[in-house]
Formats: structure tokens, C-alpha cells, sequence
């Protein structure tokens, strides 16, 4: 199970939000590529980056920001938020990007999911955010009118391999990671899932650790290794126990 540490970028900052809502940010980073380095050095193999602009924009808007995180790091990162076309996944991908994670946009436009499918396989992560098992969109201020695990075999008839799934209602909020909901849609899905939102400490690793087998591929943290609730490297070497 991979460990995942979240960079969320608003006007080049690194900031955390409380439930998505953009009027309850703080900021824990001028400079994200120094979070970036700081989190590669405590041993993680991922990053997980969200660019905030850019879901409300509709397109990226942080991608300087993100130049500078690829230069100082040499793990893998995955960028989300507000990619919606074909030209902005070959842009970001172009960039040394390793996954592009598509969030809204395969509630309103699939086809364009397929697309990406086909032409970049499992560089292709979409982003389930639900709130009590339905589907939000367009910063999760939307409500897509779609039943989370619907949309999740929608998505991997269309080619996606991993689905990033985030309790909305739990995201920033250090409450405990939504296991149940989470190990369901793997299961019940068949696609690979990523698990997000309300990790606290240690015991939400351990406790999603027995659901590899649902197809709980990895975990992302953000607010808990910010706040210090999680000690990363010790979720990393629990991460990597073999059962």
C-alpha cells in the first residue's frame, strides 16, 4: 500500500482546506517544493499534488509551481484539479507529470476519459469525490447526481485502472478515513482504489491495510502530516509490512 503525501497549491502556496471549503484555508508553505522535499526525505515513493486554482478555474493554474516541485524532487507526482481536456493532460503530462487524475469532468464528459484512456493507459486516475455515496463536482460544490460505485464502473469500462475516492465530509476534518465506504467501491468496482480523506494517525493506516485485498492500492495524507497527528515514515513502514 502506498502512501501518498498531499500538496495542495493555491496562488503557489501550500495550503490545507477544512471539507473542500475555500474560506477555511490555511497555509503551511510558501515554497510547496520544500513541503515536496521534506516528504521525500521521511521516505515517501508518491506525491499527491492538487492544483485548488485550478479546480474552480477549470483548467491549470499552478503549473510554475508544479515545474518546481518535479526539479526538486525524483519520486513520482500525480496533479489533479481542473483538468478537463485533452491539450491540458498532454500539457501537464508533457511536464514529467507521472498521472493526471481527472475529477469533474468524468461526470460530464466520459468520452473524453476514454480518450486518455487509450492514449496514456494507467497514467489516467480519475477522482471520485462523494459525500454519503453521491458524487460531488466542480470544487465539491456541486452535486453530480451519481451514485459513487455507478460512476466507478462507468469509469472502468472506460479504461481507468486507479480511482482516487475522497470522503468529502470527512476531507480536512482529521475525523478517520471512511474504510467501509472506501473498501466497498474497490470491491464492488473491481478498479483499484486510492483511499482520501480524514486520515489522522496511525490507526487509519492499519486499518486499511487488511483492505488491499478489496483493491485499496494506497492512502493519501495531508492534513495529519501537516499537523503532526502522523508520523509519515512510521505510516510508510507500516504501509510496506507484508501480510
Amino acid at each position: 500500500m502506498i502512501i501518498f503525501p498531499a500538496i495542495d497549491i493555491r496562488g503557489g502556496k501550500c495550503v490545507r482546506l477544512l471539507k473542500g471549503d475555500f474560506k477555511q484555508e490555511t497555509v503551511f508553505s510558501d515554497r510547496p517544493e520544500e513541503m515536496a522535499k521534506k516528504w521525500q526525505a521521511q521516505g515517501a515513493q508518491f506525491l499527491h499534488l492538487v492544483d485548488l486554482d485550478g479546480a474552480l478555474a477549470g483548467e491549470s493554474r499552478n503549473l510554475e509551481t508544479v515545474k518546481k516541485i518535479l526539479a526538486a524532487v525524483d519520486i513520482p507526482v500525480e496533479l489533479g484539479g481542473g483538468i478537463r481536456t485533452m491539450k491540458n493532460i498532454d500539457d501537464v503530462l508533457a511536464l514529467g507529470v507521472r498521472r493526471v487524475i481527472l475529477g469533474s469532468v468524468a461526470v460530464r464528459d466520459p468520452k473524453l476519459v476514454r480518450e486518455a484512456c487509450a492514449k496514456y493507459g494507467d497514467r489516467i486516475v480519475v477522482g471520485i469525490d462523494a459525500k454519503d455515496g453521491i458524487v460531488a463536482v466542480d470544487g465539491w460544490g456541486v452535486s453530480g447526481d451519481v451514485e459513487a460505485t455507478a460512476l466507478a464502473k462507468e469509469m472502468k469500462k472506460a479504461g481507468v485502472r486507479t480511482i482516487i475516492y475522497t470522503d468529502i465530509s470527512r476531507d480536512g476534518t482529521l475525523a478517520g478515513v471512511n474504510v467501509e465506504a472506501t473498501a466497498k467501491l474497490a470491491r464492488e468496482s473491481g478498479v483499484a482504489v486510492v483511499a482520501s480523506g480524514g486520515v489522522k494517525s496511525l490507526a487509519d493506516i492499519e486499518a486499511l491495510k487488511p483492505h488491499e485485498a478489496d483493491g485499496i492500492e494506497g492512502v493519501i495524507v495531508g492534513k495529519s502530516i501537516y499537523m503532526g497527528t502522523l508520523d509519515l515514515a512510521q505510516a510508510i513502514e507500516i504501509a510496506a509490512k507484508e501480510d
